[in-house]
């Protein structure tokens, strides 16, 4: 009988193995045929969670589905795509002009005949070699310049190839606007949590995401916008790629659009335009460094609940491994981190708060 008893419970494992040896090797084979469309999942993910305020409220007054998740869809690609268009369009006209910009800029700050840095670069003259180090400067710039138009280039020669990934982002968005809900519900059972657990880490995700996306991002935008008009009407060349870096730099936390705006202050006074070069330290100062701690409190708040060291390396290190949509996905991957942690610390307890800084970022 013992005998029977221990070949039955043989068997057992031995299917128990196949089994999970099967199960294994077919989520092999399934990230095998996905992970060419991590890039798309994430963006999907990213902008339904971004949009999904929009689609209830249109989803509540139409009744239908199908028409609020094509009409949230629609929405997204009008509010995204188009301006997108537009600025990567004005980018690859201005790149060129940009570059040499560059060039005269640094050539006067580095002029010993100037009337504002030429006595500090007359003094800096006697102990090294300004002119090789406009030379050097020069030919980095000649360099970064040709980088970027090679680059550019070679985006535009793939732009069949983007179209066609930016319509497999718009073709999962609509059905995860459609199919939300259940999508969410499947992943709440999957995870190994308690309930109220399971709600904390899903409730943690949609905070930081809408945190990092309708606060930073609308934060970042609105900053370099006002930058970039400012740049335009003052009459400072390339102006749509300097908005576009001051959105970047807005994006890091510690750095911000003064990276932009201050030395191109310094620029106009140096060139005789210090009459513009004040008006854009007073826009700078009042207008753009304003926006962000006018708005910060009110569109991210506590919402984040992440301490601004956290922030700073989980949006670096978010684009160093996902790139851009790092941005929001860094910040989102820790919240998820440091939920699971506090769940694994207070089994059978809803997840405790992340730490939090005393200036919330």
């Amino acid at each position: 009988m013992n005998g029977t008893e221990t070949n039955t419970d043989r068997r057992e494992q031995a299917r128990r193995l196949i089994l999970a040896a099967t199960v294994v090797g077919a989520f092999y084979l399934c990230w095998l045929m996905l992970r060419p469309f991590v890039d798309v999942l994430l963006w999907a993910g990213v902008l339904t969670l971004t949009f999904n305020p929009v689609h209830r409220r249109i989803l509540a007054r139409t009744k239908r589905p199908n028409l609020s998740a094509g009409l949230t869809t629609l929405f997204v690609v009008v509010a995204i795509g188009v301006p997108m268009g537009l600025v990567t369009w004005a980018i690859v006209r201005e790149i060129t002009p940009t570059v040499g910009l560059l060039q005269t800029a640094f050539g006067q700050l580095l002029d010993p005949e100037s009337e504002l840095t030429g006595p500090t670069m007359r003094w800096l003259g006697r102990h090294v070699d300004l002119e090789q180090i406009r030379h050097q400067i020069s030919e980095q710039l000649q360099t970064l310049g040709l980088q970027l138009a090679n680059r550019t280039l070679g985006v535009l020669g793939d732009v069949l190839g983007l179209l066609v990934r930016a319509l497999f982002v718009v073709f999962v968005m609509f059905y995860l606007f459609r199919d939300g809900r259940t999508v969410r519900d499947a992943l709440a059972s999957a995870i190994p949590l308690h309930d109220r657990q399971t709600r904390e880490v899903l409730r943690r995700i949609g905070e930081v995401a809408g945190a990092s996306v309708n606060g930073v991002l609308v934060i970042a935008t609105l900053q370099g916008v006002l930058g970039g008009l400012a740049f335009a009407v003052l009459g400072v060349p390339s102006a749509v790629i300097w908005g576009v870096a001051m959105i970047f730099l807005s994006l890091i936390p510690l750095a911000g659009a003064f990276v932009v705006w201050i030395p191109a202050a310094i620029y106009l006074v140096v060139s005789g335009a210090w009459i513009k070069g004040i008006l854009l330290a007073l826009w700078g100062i009042f207008a753009i460094s304003l926006v962000d701690n006018f708005l910060r409190p009110r569109l991210v708040g506590k919402r984040a609940k992440l301490h601004e060291l956290f922030i700073f390396f989980a949006v670096l290190g978010g684009l160093q491994v996902f790139g851009l949509i790092g941005l929001v996905l860094g910040p989102v991957i820790l919240a998820i981190a440091l939920s699971l942690f506090e769940a694994f610390r207070h089994p059978g307890e809803a997840t405790a708060p992340a730490p939090t800084a005393g200036n919330e970022p």
